[in-house]
């Protein structure tokens, strides 16, 4: 696999009320244990802060964890506010508990990839080491 110049900068976020967090910790840790720079934002952001937040720490992905049911709230205020700051350039990804129809409308917006409950976590690095390859340049 080719090779990048830096770390991949990840950062992992929880938004709104939802207060379930283990799958959020692990996929940092996860990331982490892969060999990337990982932010965990924690609890109860709102998506202007994930963005925020993602701007001030230059990364290169921002992966939503979501087990509330919001996604399709979520992930759309998340994607305008990107595009509207100009992180054209940033993945949006995420997982928890979303239905396949859902995940389907929400790539159609230009979410990425999203993942179930009970995916493989190396599916999960090898997704997102592969977008960094094809879509971002450093």
């Amino acid at each position: 696999m080719e090779q990048l110049n830096r770390p991949i900068r990840a950062l992992i976020a929880k938004v709104g009320l939802d207060g379930h967090d283990r799958g959020a910790k692990i996929i940092a840790a996860t990331l982490r244990d892969a060999g990337m720079e990982v932010i965990y934002t924690g609890l109860r952001q709102t998506p202007e802060m994930v963005v925020n937040a993602a701007l001030q720490e230059d990364v290169d992905v921002i992966g939503i964890s979501i087990l509330s049911g919001a996604h399709n709230t979520v992930f759309p205020k998340v994607l305008n506010i990107m595009k509207a700051k100009g992180l054209d350039d940033v993945l949006l990804t995420g997982g928890g508990i979303i239905p396949d129809e859902d995940m389907a409308q929400l790539q159609a917006l230009g979410v990425g990839q999203l993942f179930a409950p009970g995916t493989k976590t190396q599916t999960i690095v090898n997704y997102i080491t592969q977008w960094v390859l094809e879509n971002r340049s450093f």
